[in-house]
């Protein structure tokens, strides 16, 4: 019982009594459960893409901003660099972000075409195609050959562990002796062909090229 005194007399009260009164500590821990909980709700909204070693991502932003799996060795065929180690991304000018990677000249594309388009699930994708320009890097007699996210043993790509940034599958073929190049990123296996691997360009990704 407490008693406030006035200017005529002192009235009492009697101070109300909760059930439970949370410290500063229990609400600051369930603030921060609230907050992971919110953020774990976030993430599961939309699927999380695979991650790889910047030698090991492939991307296309557009058509001057872009990176390419090619053979590590100047020279060697695309048969010659599928083996482990023997594969490395190469990046244009602006998507150059890592020493791993190795660099693409500016003109690497004689003519290259961009699209974008939904896949028969529904799902969207990206491409590049066209004619390039044989540099010190490639084989000129080489025929090519394709690389990819998915395929490979064990469909754990060809590099192994490769990725295309922001989309869950890859598909490239790289075709030096035709002067001819294309890749296409999609989030539906279905969407990246890996079954004419030995078909070319045109038959893998539909597009435009020489």
């Amino acid at each position: 019982m407490a008693c406030i005194k006035t200017h005529f007399s002192c009235t009492k009260y009697r101070q109300a009594s909760l059930p439970f009164q949370p410290s500063t500590p229990i609400l600051i821990m369930l603030f921060s459960v609230a907050i992971f909980l919110a953020c774990t709700a976030a993430g599961l909204a939309s699927p999380l893409q695979p991650r790889a070693a910047p030698d090991n991502t492939v991307l296309i932003r557009s058509e001057s901003d872009y990176c390419l799996i090619l053979p590590r060795v100047p020279g060697a065929t695309v048969g010659e660099s599928e083996t482990p180690g023997g594969m490395q991304a190469f990046c244009s000018p602006s998507a150059h972000t890592d020493p791993s990677q190795g660099q693409l000249p500016g003109d690497f594309w004689r003519s290259v075409t961009l699209a974008t388009g939904t896949g028969s699930s529904g799902q969207p994708y990206i491409q590049l195609t066209g004619c390039i320009n044989i540099f010190s890097q490639l084989n000129p007699s080489d025929g090519g050959g394709q690389y990819d996210s998915s395929g490979g043993d064990g469909g754990r790509g060809n590099p192994e562990g490769s990725v295309c940034e922001g989309y869950a599958h890859y598909v490239e073929l790289l075709e030096p002796s035709e002067n001819r190049a294309c890749i296409r990123c999609c989030q539906d296996t279905n969407d990246c062909l890996l079954s004419k691997d030995t078909s070319g360009c045109p038959a893998v990704i539909p597009g435009t090229y020489c």
